[in-house]
């Protein structure tokens, strides 16, 4: 799929689905608020949540304390729901719509947080630049959390293919230049009685 398809495709998602609609709706991150209170991240840490547009994670985030956070999103109505749920609040937050390859920051992060964003990048060289991209904006030391299908689960998502991951696999994408911190398989219960199988794994820069 290509970017401008790619775009339209999840225009029309949130412009027809409630959030409680779709497979990867979470009430709470808690997966992800877990491994960042594992990672020690201080509250001035400069955080990106790649495709988080209509996530629950930033409102978290900001319950907690932290006050860097830019969410990016290719679809701009998942970042208008966010921000209007947010309220007042959003301000707080730096909102980008933006496809990922396109995205080209004006300084790098402590942290990047990405859950099942890197599984719908199934071309070999859009993984390669997705890889090249956090490597070139993270800062030294700086953390890496990746969500994406196991070979356990799914093999498409809202209609379109993915790319599934043994721990192997999604290892050989990102190192190097990254480090591995931790790999995790759980599972994820949709908002349709059914399970899916994600594996999350962490990475540091050197």
């Amino acid at each position: 799929m290509d970017k401008q398809s790619r775009k339209a495709h999840w225009e029309k998602i949130y412009s027809t689905k409630l959030f409680t609609e779709v497979s990867w709706y979470q009430a709470e991150p808690q997966v992800s608020m877990d491994y960042i209170a594992a990672l020690e991240l201080p509250p001035h840490a400069a955080i990106l949540d790649v495709g988080g547009g209509n996530s629950f994670l930033v409102d978290r985030l900001l319950a907690a304390g932290y006050t860097n956070i830019t969410v990016l999103d290719i679809s701009e109505k998942a970042i208008k729901r966010a921000q209007k749920r947010l309220g007042a609040a959003a301000k707080q937050v730096t909102w980008v719509v933006s496809d990922l390859l396109d995205y080209s920051p004006d300084h790098s992060f402590d942290f990047w947080h990405d859950r099942a964003v890197f599984h719908f990048l199934t071309q070999p060289e859009e993984q390669q630049a997705y890889v090249a991209l956090a490597a070139q904006h993270l800062q030294s030391k700086g953390k890496l959390v990746i969500g994406a299908f196991s070979d356990q689960g799914p093999t498409r998502c809202s209609g379109i293919d993915i790319q599934q991951y043994s721990e192997a696999s999604l290892l050989e994408r990102f190192q190097p230049p990254f480090r591995q911190l931790f790999a995790e398989r759980l599972p994820h219960q949709t908002p349709f009685d059914t399970v899916q199988e994600f594996l999350f794994m962490g990475f540091e820069l050197p």
